[in-house]
């Protein structure tokens, strides 16, 4: 979409708020482009195929990892962005690099790091994918990390502590204060959430830990159910289920155009700046669905991930963070050299290194560093 059909509201790059280091412009693209192309070939964004969604990487092929998620969460953010004439590289560039922070293991990983780092300033995966694309990225020989745009690093810190905000700057500035990011970066949030619900809803029912029945009770996937079922009486489960769950998203993201549409039209920002100034989202579903989106997610919570299998994965996933980590603090010399050297300068500066030599690691790197140290 070029920026003669944007919306006045949306991000512009040429009206970017900067890089911490200017760069001379691109000839044939503009600086969102050039952020989303910095993180696809990032070594951070690589690294995502094998670092898990809900299963251990290897229980599966078939499951989905935080890359697949990532082009997920891309594929719906774009729908939105383009139906509501806003910035479609910039709201990419966000999705994918959303989950560069996240830990081995997903969610179990990150609460063990917070756990470990918890006399250290604690770990969340958000600011860690800020981290990684501002400091630990290490390709360009003007500046460490990506050097992206504010837009988009706005978009990636999603949540911020007050305490952290502080010690961002201009970037922190909209959380001690209360107001929003642009469009761009709310759609890519919600984008997220709808990817999650529903993919996991897909891969929850093929490891067999959700049943058809289950699923019947969730008012989301039960009016697309009947829909689907009346039309195809004899289709089998698996085609049965992708087409219930295409259609689950359809109604969700169609409802957060329409919705998000409207808010937009009442609240009449003229700019991204009018966007951020505001103390509320306009980028929102409406209470019906919102009801249903959050129905199923407290089901997914209860019955998936709360699942006996999965807690067992999460279990062991957990104590190899635990190790990794004790180890690594008590042997810097067991990471590479380059991380080794960064962790000779005090205790604390020691456990943020250890914290990102281990939220790097990939499900199958973490097992294999967690079997050589144990048999060292």
């Amino acid at each position: 979409m070029s920026n003669t059909t944007l919306a006045t509201y949306a991000a512009f790059s040429e009206q970017s708020r900067g890089r911490k280091i200017p760069e001379v412009a691109s000839e044939h693209r503009d600086e969102f482009q050039r952020d989303r192309d910095r993180i696809v070939h990032s070594t951070g964004f690589r690294r995502l195929v094998y670092k898990t969604q809900v299963f251990v990487n290897h229980e599966g092929d078939l499951y989905r990892t935080r890359l697949t998620h990532s082009i997920e969460v891309a594929q719906i953010a774009r729908t939105v962005a383009r139906a509501l004439r806003l910035n479609e590289s910039l709201v990419e560039g966000i999705s994918l690099a959303h989950d560069l922070g996240h830990t081995p293991f997903g969610h179990a990983g990150q609460d063990t790091l917070n756990h470990c780092m918890r006399d250290y300033g604690g770990f969340e995966h958000n600011l860690q994918s800020l981290r990684v694309v501002d400091e630990l990225e290490a390709k360009y020989a003007d500046f460490p990390g990506l050097n992206l745009t504010f837009e988009t690093r706005e978009g990636i810190l999603k949540h911020c502590s007050a305490q952290n905000a502080r010690q961002l700057g201009e970037l922190g500035e909209r959380f001690l204060r209360r107001q929003q990011p642009g469009l761009e970066a709310q759609i890519a949030n919600l984008a997220d959430a709808i990817a999650y619900n529903n993919h996991d809803v897909d891969d929850g029912f093929r490891a067999g830990l959700i049943s058809l029945e289950q699923l019947r009770e969730q008012k989301l996937f039960a009016d697309q159910y009947d829909v689907v079922h009346e039309r195809y009486p004899d289709l089998e489960d698996r085609r049965l289920i992708y087409e219930i769950i295409r259609r689950m998203i359809n109604r969700v993201v169609s409802d957060l155009i329409t919705t998000s549409q409207a808010l937009i039209e009442k609240a009449a920002p003229r700019t991204i700046d009018d966007v951020r100034e505001r103390s509320n989202l306009l980028i929102e579903f409406s209470d019906e669905v919102y009801q249903e989106h959050l129905q199923l997610k407290r089901f997914l919570n209860k019955s998936l991930y709360s699942h006996e299998k999965v807690r067992s994965m999460t279990g062991k996933a957990q104590k190899m963070i635990e190790v990794l980590f004790d180890r690594y603090m008590a042997e810097p010399s067991q990471m590479p050299q380059e991380f080794a050297n960064r962790a000779d300068n005090g205790e604390e500066l020691r456990a943020r290194v250890v914290a990102d030599y281990v939220a790097g690691m990939t499900d199958r790197f973490a097992i294999a560093e967690h079997e050589r140290l144990l048999s060292g």
